[in-house]
């Protein structure tokens, strides 16, 4: 039995993409998902499980239209879905009454729940999310109960207001496999058998890394699963260091070819570090057009001499000021605590 594992598609939100992108990222979570329902077809998989977060919110009637029809669209796979706690089913949620394609399952109960499929001889099972957080173990007495002979859960949590969950009763229930969602970094907790797929792509700033899905086959030896990258692009960190012959100029120049150096399809976040000339201030607010940037953070700080600024201020503020750290070594504490009461000092001077 072969299966795709994916979680927290989030489609209809609105990535952290910067002017270069902003515009096209919600459409690429759209067309990646496309890409995976593609893979879907050539590989003939049997299942493809959704480990909640299908939306990033409630789901528009039209969204819903369009994801199923989508689904449908599918030659042989059989769609289960659960819904995470950004797509949680309210009251007035779409998701109560629509009225899905036949090869789609959503398990929407607020209990445990599940399909069989004995054409594959495989049940899958799972609950939804009915509020923003459930804060109570629910996965922790949840056991496979021998429907079929392959039993597959569907997870979706892991931190204390999204149901939390002991690693070693999962390890206990019986599962073949349990597909989880809700961490969107990929990670194993049991190779070849408990995984999270992580998020199709990234859509928060702090979302590094590579992101895809998860293709497994159940047999008789048991399972074996692989992860696979897929996303359209990549949110990347990147710390540039400074020195005091920098100039805003060459700043700039330094991070250009930093991102020339990795992938310009990627946005990226710099942070700026090391001691740079007092006299010279990055000009982060005007970088726009090296591209694809969402954020340039400046943790410089300006180079003093603190012994001709003693010469220059001994009768003032300033000139106490650095009596007071009169002998403390270069890179020690103390002297970081030098220069930034200096900068803050000579600021207020200013």
């Amino acid at each position: 039995m072969k299966f795709i594992h994916i979680a927290d598609v989030h489609l209809g939100a609105e990535p952290d993409a910067g002017a270069a992108y902003s515009g096209r990222r919600p459409k690429e979570l759209w067309d990646t998902l496309e890409k995976v329902l593609g893979v879907c077809d050539r590989e003939q998989a049997d299942l493809l499980l959704i480990a909640g977060d299908l939306f990033h919110r409630q789901p528009l009637m039209r969204e819903l239209k369009e994801v199923n029809y989508l689904f449908s669209e599918l030659k042989r796979t059989n769609v289960v879905l659960i819904a995470g706690n950004h797509d949680y089913i309210r009251k007035d949620s779409y998701y109560r009454t629509f009225r899905w394609a036949e090869n789609v399952t959503p398990l929407f109960g607020q209990s445990m729940g599940y399909v069989e499929f004995p054409e594959l001889e495989t049940a899958v099972y799972g609950l939804s999310y009915h509020r923003r957080e459930i804060k109570e173990p629910l996965y922790d007495r949840c056991f496979a109960q021998g429907r079929q002979k392959y039993e597959i859960l569907l997870a979706h949590g892991g931190d204390d207001k999204h149901i939390p969950f002991n690693r070693e009763a999962l390890e206990k229930s019986g599962f073949d496999y349990i597909a989880l969602g809700h961490i969107h970094k990929p990670g194993v907790l049991e190779e070849n058998r408990i995984i999270y797929a992580g998020a199709l792509e990234p859509v928060d700033r702090n979302d590094t890394g590579p992101h895809g899905y998860v293709r497994g086959e159940i047999t008789e030896r048991g399972v074996r699963a692989r992860w696979i990258p897929c996303a359209e692009r990549e949110y990347i960190h990147l710390t540039i260091p400074v020195n005091e012959k920098d100039t805003s100029g060459s700043i700039k120049k330094k991070i250009s070819e930093s991102k020339d150096r990795c992938d310009n399809k990627n946005i990226y976040k710099i942070t700026l570090t090391g001691v740079r000339d007092e006299d010279v201030i990055p000009d982060t607010a005007h970088m726009d057009d090296i591209g694809n940037v969402l954020e340039i953070v400046d943790e410089t700080r300006p180079a003093f001499d603190p012994e001709q600024l003693l010469r220059e201020n001994r009768n003032n503020l300033i000139g106490h000021f650095i009596e007071e750290f009169r002998g403390c070594r270069e890179g020690s504490v103390e002297y970081q605590a030098l220069c930034e009461g200096l900068e803050a000092l000579l600021k207020n001077k200013s």
